[in-house]
């Protein structure tokens, strides 16, 4: 690709990402926050047109040693530093309250598409061409890293773009000597030179700088996703820290850790090793900018055109508009760095849209049919290869359904398919109009909201009183544990045993009353006889509820379930151990 194309192609993501930024419901307010740092910008602009002035006059006055002059000057100094000072303080407060409120915005726009119809899962690392690494990261870091930039730099591109022809019209005014010189004994003369000066030595250092830090977009980029996959890695240490004690994986775990920071190490020294190079063109640059005028206007001087007032206005007029011109060069790494969080950004949406705009796979359909009907299935896993899992089956309201298989047979795999979030394969799901599934796992999940948050959950505890939940816990075996639900914190959700949590995912189910009920090894944890009174009691409290129950052995409650071998794909019928 072409680096004209591919700047193009940058510009048009990092538009895309603005208007979910910017546009929409409260659009006025942002507009009006950055409306004000722009006229706080360009008004910058105007005082430091005041200073180019205020050159001239100081040094003609200690040039003819005026004394009340120059201490009048030194005042309007004075003046014009507390006004550039006050403005400055002012623009940077307005600054944060729009970075925050941009930020809010961008990031519900991309929780909305990441959330949206169970995308997230389909966008887990292993689903395929579909998989993103480290989500969390795109939403937390580079949001607020895309919003950063966007105010930094299209603030200063304005004012730059707007400096330029305000520095360049007071250069024009003030450059009007012509350089005279000769080339193969041809005499030249080139009037006006300093502004021409300025735009070929800035156009051949803005070459310069693209060319020596080119690489560093592709590199920063790969340094957000190693830095993350590391983070990711700690995490994993903390919410896993109980098992890995246990088992003494300390030593694993620090080689995993070892190995993903020697990946940021290495990146990191190409980066710097890139950086290097491009700062021995750019640092030299920016310390000469400032002087660089000096010298180029020295013609001026000695030839007896301006006073020494007036070369010292004429070089601070040059080095503006020269300063102007090398926004691209002094902000090269700042853009590199906005373009890499823009492509991991553009990555997310992208795959988010591939993801709802998927035809193929199994079909997944409402009816007003009461029952789950499944037909001509063939399911497989993400990367083609088939499972044996039944085909065609239908399930009919009020029906126990025993899922039994082999480890690896699939039956996990068959649930989520159920759930219509697997449609690798091919085939007909039916599933009644409006129906409320409720699915609980071998480890069930809990959110960072208390005990009492994680017996309601996903409906929250404002939908449920104090003491309906407390009446629950005493009901499935967990009343010593009813004190903790006025607890805010997740420490005692924590300190749960498997059992414990277990149980708990039972609470949800009886309080939610739902109409299907899949259940996924969720009795694991506990003995035959726990097992037996849990799944006894759900059988009572919600006798025309359809249960899945997915399990290595057989369930002892109960009057019939149907019993489906995963590993076989068969179907028979299993009278209850409790009718024997």
């Amino acid at each position: 690709m072409s680096t004209f194309r591919k700047l193009r192609q940058s510009v048009a993501q990092i538009l895309t990402i603005t208007r979910l930024s910017t546009a929409g419901p409260g659009w006025v307010k942002g507009g009006g926050l950055f409306a004000f740092l722009l006229a706080a910008s360009l008004t910058q602009i105007y005082i430091s047109t005041l200073f180019i002035d205020w050159n001239k006059d100081f040094y003609d006055a200690l040039q003819k040693i005026e004394i009340s002059e120059t201490i009048r000057q030194t005042w309007i100094f004075l003046a014009l530093t507390a006004a550039s000072a006050g403005l400055y303080l002012c623009g940077e407060y307005v600054r944060k309250i729009l970075l925050i409120f941009w930020r809010q915005r961008l990031n519900d726009k991309i929780l909305d598409v990441w959330l949206d119809d169970k995308s997230y899962w389909r966008m887990q690392p292993g689903m395929g061409d579909l998989g993103i690494d480290n989500p969390d990261q795109r939403i937390a870091e580079d949001c607020r890293v895309f919003i950063e930039h966007l105010l930094e730099h299209t603030i200063d591109l304005i004012t730059r773009v707007v400096g330029l022809f305000t520095y360049l019209t007071i250069l024009w005014s003030l450059a009007s000597f012509p350089l005279h010189f000769t080339l193969l004994d041809v005499g030249i003369t080139v009037p006006y030179y300093l502004v021409w000066l300025a735009f070929l030595y800035v156009f051949g250092s803005s070459l310069m700088t693209h060319w020596l830090g080119a690489p560093l977009k592709g590199l920063l980029f790969m340094q957000q996703k190693r830095e993350a996959d590391y983070r990711f890695s700690l995490t994993r240490i903390r919410d896993w820290s109980d098992s890995i004690a246990m088992t003494g994986g300390e030593a694993a775990e620090r080689k995993l850790l070892d190995e993903r920071f020697d990946n940021i190490l290495t990146n990191w020294r190409k980066v710097i090793k890139r950086e290097f190079i491009l700062g021995c063109f750019r640092r030299p640059y920016f310390q000469t900018v400032l002087q660089v005028p000096l010298f180029f206007a020295l013609p001026m001087y000695l030839a007896g055109h301006v006073t020494f007032g007036g070369l010292m206005q004429v070089r601070s007029a040059f080095s503006r508009v020269v300063n102007s011109l090398s926004w691209f060069i002094f902000e090269y790494p700042k853009l590199a760095d906005w373009v890499a969080t823009t492509n991991r950004l553009t990555g997310f949406l992208d795959a988010a849209d591939a993801v709802k705009s998927e035809t193929e796979g199994i079909v997944t359909i409402e009816t007003d049919d009461t029952a789950l009907i499944a037909t001509g299935l063939h399911i497989q896993t993400p990367t083609g290869r088939p499972l044996v899992l039944p085909s065609d089956f239908a399930i009919r309201k009020g029906e126990h359904i025993w899922l039994r298989g082999p480890s690896g047979s699939g039956k996990t795999t068959l649930l989520k398919v159920l759930a219509g979030l697997w449609t690798f394969g091919e085939g007909h799901l039916s599933r009644p109009a409006n129906w409320s599934p409720f699915f609980v796992s071998q480890d069930p999940y809990f959110p960072l909201s208390g005990l009492l948050g994680a017996a309601t959950y996903p409906f929250g505890p404002e939908r449920y009183s104090v003491q309906q939940v407390a009446e629950g816990m005493q009901t499935i075996g967990l009343a010593h544990r009813a004190d903790g639900l006025g607890v805010q914190t997740n420490d005692v959700v924590s300190g749960l045993s498997g059992g414990e949590k277990q149980r708990l995912a039972f609470l949800r189910m009886l309080i939610s009353r739902p109409d299907w009920i899949f259940l996924d090894e969720a009795t694991s944890a506990l003995d035959r006889e726990a097992e037996a009174e849990l799944i006894a009691l759900l059988l009572r409290s919600l006798p025309e509820a359809t249960i899945i129950f997915v399990s290595h052995r057989a369930p002892l409650a109960g009057k019939r379930w149907r019993e489906f071998d995963v590993g076989n794909a068969t179907e028979t019928t299993r009278i209850g151990e409790t009718d024997k």
